[in-house]
């Protein structure tokens, strides 16, 4: 419990933590997430026929905006050159399935980039099919792995 919270300056306050001293390296992190969807709903996305149109494409592409944009939408979060993204939508017979995976050279990660990836996404596919599925909900938003950095290579040891 000793460690202390970086994101916290000696007089208990918010700030923006300093990483210039640290070293730049390739930094990778990959999040997931799911939209449970009702059977109409998941049958739309498998046929095609979503009115508002290509859902998955629609949620990919605002996916990807999503992790550019995340210093904006995060306090404290460091603006940084996002590299790649690649964001991925799997219907399931429970909704859909996304994964995001974002990548640097910087010094700091992109962990926040790769989650907003996936909420994003996931708030577009609930924005794509609320006319089928008024009661959509995302669920288990989460980091999966992550590389890079000081505190080195990370990845969750357990499934949803």
């Amino acid at each position: 419990m000793g460690e202390r919270l970086t994101h916290l300056n000696d007089e208990g306050h918010a700030h923006m933590v300093d990483v210039t001293a640290k070293e730049v390296t390739q930094r990778s992190a990959t999040a997931s997430g799911r939209v449970r969807l009702a059977g109409a709903a998941v049958a739309a996305l498998r046929e095609g026929n979503v009115p508002k149109g290509d859902a998955l494409a629609t949620a990919r592409i605002a996916g990807i905006m999503g992790a550019k944009k995340t210093p904006e939408l995060i306090p404290l979060c460091h603006p940084l050159m996002v590299s790649g993204v690649q964001v991925e939508c799997t219907v399931v017979d429970e909704g859909v399935e996304l994964s995001a995976t974002v990548k640097t050279a910087e010094r700091t990660g992109v962990e926040m980039e790769a989650l907003t990836a996936v909420s994003v996404a996931a708030l577009t596919v609930i924005d794509m099919v609320k006319a089928l599925d008024k009661g959509a909900v995302i669920e288990n938003i989460q980091v999966e792995a992550k590389s890079g950095g000081r505190s080195g290579d990370w990845k969750r040891d357990h499934a949803w």
